[in-house]
């Protein structure tokens, strides 16, 4: 049974994830493992042993919108009531919701302070 409220990934969307990947690979000593986005590659960034730590993304598809920092995920229970929790408490949407049932579905939100997250409802 999956966790909730608890930190799942980290992603970083930027227009040139070539560059940013080699950055974080040589800095980190991760590696890439291209992940195929239809017509591109977006990458999963592993550690030596091979353990999956974060993703570089290209700013385009269905990533286009999203902010070019440090993004990181929370799984919740139910993705849209959380969306209404957010708008009620001074928090706005900003890209999503993406995916459909019964896979993955996510949301990028600013908090009151101007912070942004993804909330992610995923069972796994």
């Amino acid at each position: 049974m999956p966790q909730y409220g608890v930190v799942v990934g980290f992603d970083l969307t930027v227009p040139d994830a070539d560059r940013v990947r080699d950055f974080y690979a040589d800095v980190l000593g991760w590696r890439a493992e291209p992940l195929d986005m239809g017509g591109y590659a977006d990458y999963v960034m592993v550690t030596a042993d091979g353990t999956p730590v974060a993703g570089v993304c290209h700013a385009r598809g269905a990533n286009a919108d999203l902010p070019p920092q440090w993004l990181t995920y929370l799984r919740v229970v139910d993705l849209d009531a959380s969306i209404d929790r957010v708008r009620a408490l001074g928090g706005a949407v900003v890209a999503g919701p993406k995916g459909d049932p019964p896979g993955p579905r996510y949301v990028v939100v600013r908090d009151p302070a101007g912070a942004h997250v993804a909330l992610l409802q995923s069972e796994a």
